[in-house]
């Protein structure tokens, strides 16, 4: 009996020290990076600029490959099926914060720890240069006396412009009629035609058409200003309200297993920091019409909390949401 418990320390002891060296050598070999979209899309792209300028502080490749679907579900779910070791990464974006009350997935960003929120895009509400106003507040006011006649280019729930309409529908109660595309491409299309007569979209769909004066921006979907679109309004300049929801769009960022070793994760953690405080990661977040954000831990977790909670309420309100937030304990914001 005493051999045996022996045995049983002897070997809780070599176990606990080959994972204390094996943290101590990592990485020993190159990364595996699961990029949540297909190639070409926001979040690859994202991807593609951040892995160079992290391989350095590493010493190590990232091999990144694409597992698009399920709106993220595919990448999320293969990712939390490998091993708790820090080789496999999980690149992606904002979708899975919404995937439980979309029953696309039981999993959310809760079951992973955020290595780095690498920046966030903004969303912008433009419109047809045929129409009559000059700010929100005008757009606000002229919907007020013509309920129902004002046609707002939308896409689907999940989509930025939905999100959005339904956070001004919150904080405005005005009525419009949404008229839903495929995507903010059809939709912006269909804004310049004149078909649709406003549009919250990405500044980054939309951010050529504004420089070219093909389209006019009211307003800027942030309470801070942002770098490059500094002469556009902030949508807080006439509603106060929208603070409460803010900072708010799609953002980017870089995951891991929550139960990857602590020393692991703050290796990743370093070498990310310092990957994209870069120069060259940070013009490339400046061209792509992305506000640099570069958080960790804690305070990235308080982020995506605050999100899950302003975009899952938002699908509520707008009756778009397949199970109501509050089964799963999500405050409202």
């Amino acid at each position: 009996m005493k051999r045996t418990l022996f045995m049983l320390f002897l070997a809780f002891t070599l176990a606990g020290a080959l994972s204390a060296a094996s943290a101590a050598d990592y990485p020993e070999k190159d990364l595996q990076g699961v990029i949540m979209w297909g190639a070409g899309g926001a979040t690859d792209n994202v991807a593609r600029a951040i892995t160079p300028n992290v391989e350095p502080f590493l010493k190590k490749q990232i091999i990144l490959i694409n597992k698009p679907g399920g709106t993220g579900a595919i990448s999320t779910q293969y990712v939390y099926s490998q091993p708790s070791d820090g080789y496999t990464l999980l690149i992606g974006a904002e979708n899975p914060q919404v995937h439980r009350i979309l029953k696309l997935s039981d999993m959310d960003y809760k079951d992973f720890y955020p290595i780095n929120i690498l920046g966030r895009g903004v969303g912008v509400i433009v419109a047809n240069n045929d129409t009559p106003w000059n700010s929100f507040k005008d757009l606000v006011e002229d919907a007020k006396k013509r309920p129902g006649e004002i046609k707002m280019g939308s896409t689907g729930p999940g989509g930025l412009p939905y999100t959005v309409g339904a956070m001004i529908k919150t904080v405005t109660d005005f009525d419009v009629t949404a008229v839903p595309f495929k995507g903010e491409g059809p939709g912006v299309t269909a804004l310049l035609g004149g078909h649709v007569d406003f549009m919250p979209a990405g500044i980054t769909a939309v951010q050529e058409h504004i420089r070219a004066g093909r389209v006019k921006a009211l307003a800027i979907v942030s309470d801070t200003p942002v770098p490059g679109s500094e002469d556009i309004a902030l949508i807080t300049q006439d509603y106060k309200d929208f603070e409460r929801f803010l900072p708010w769009g799609p953002f980017y960022g870089v995951w891991c297993k929550r139960d990857v070793p602590d020393d692991i994760k703050m290796k990743l953690v370093e070498a990310f920091k310092k990957g994209a405080g870069q120069p060259k990661f940070q013009e490339f977040l400046k061209d792509f019409n992305t506000v640099s954000m570069n958080i960790s831990g804690e305070e990235a977790d308080e982020f995506l909390k605050k999100w899950q909670s302003v975009t899952n309420w938002m699908y509520e309100y707008a009756g778009a949401a397949e199970v109501s937030p509050a089964e799963f304990g999500i405050p409202k914001p």
